[in-house]
Formats: C-alpha cells, structure tokens, sequence
C-alpha cells in the first residue's frame, strides 16, 4: 500500500532521510523539495503552468564534490493524487565529471517510507573501496 501525505509530510519524511539538497520539480522550480514542488504547483494554479501533472518528476543532486568530480544524482517519481503525494520510482545514477553514466540503480514499488535514506541511495551506485594489501612488519628469517 503506497503511503499517501501531503506535501508537508512529504517532504518532511524525505528532507529527514536525508533528501535535504535542492530539487528541481519538471525541471524547473528550483528549492529544497516542499519549495520546489509547492512552486511548481501554484504557478499550475495561477496558470504559468499548465494543469498539474498526475506524476512529477524531481531531480537534485545527492553528492557533488565540484565540476571535476564524478557526482550522485537522483531522480523521483512523485503521484499527486488530489494533493496527496506518494513515490512511485527513485534513479539513482553515478556520473563522471563529463556525464556520463558509470553506474544506477532504479528503485520502483516504493513509498515515502520505505525510500532508502540518501546515504544508502549514495552507496548503491558508489564504487567499491579497493581493498589495501595488509604488510607485515615480520620478514622471513633465516
């Protein structure tokens, strides 16, 4: 059963699991998820937008070290039935600097509540530590 809230404690829900960043919701509207969505929808009431759509599409970064850094970002699925929002789907997808996919995962069948929180999002797609060779102090004697 998905979990129906409205946009305060959806966003609350999220902004607590770590989805703190800034959001873009259709590609514009950029702000802190509750801003970003709640911008979105009232310029759909005040007609700069055309009617709300059923399904909107959020998108942010999760991690970003600077331009020559590989990057985490994320992109949500969010219904709005009636000013009840649920998540339907979350990517997830690691970039180079340039880009380009290096790895994503895709979550669907979720809810607000069991979305992973933005750190195991980030660790889905992150890559392996390398494992260090441990060296001993002892050598072999004669």
């Amino acid at each position: 059963m998905e979990a129906l809230s409205d946009l305060n404690a959806f966003a609350q829900i999220l902004t607590d699991k770590g989805y703190n960043g800034y959001f873009h919701t259709q590609g514009a509207y950029a702000g802190k998820l509750k801003d970003s969505i709640g911008d979105y929808l009232e310029s759909c009431r005040k007609g700069t937008e055309s009617a709300a759509k059923p399904e909107l599409l959020l998108t942010g970064y999760l991690q970003w070290s600077g331009d020559d850094k590989p990057y985490v970002e994320c992109s949500m699925w969010v219904k709005n039935l009636n000013g009840k929002f649920f998540l339907d789907r979350m990517e997830i997808a690691r970039k180079d600097r340039y880009g380009q996919l290096l790895k994503q995962s895709t979550l669907t069948s979720l809810s607000v509540v069991t979305v992973p929180k933005a750190t195991e999002a980030i660790a889905m797609v992150s890559e392996a530590p390398k494992q260090q060779a441990v060296r001993s102090g002892r050598r072999f004697g004669h």
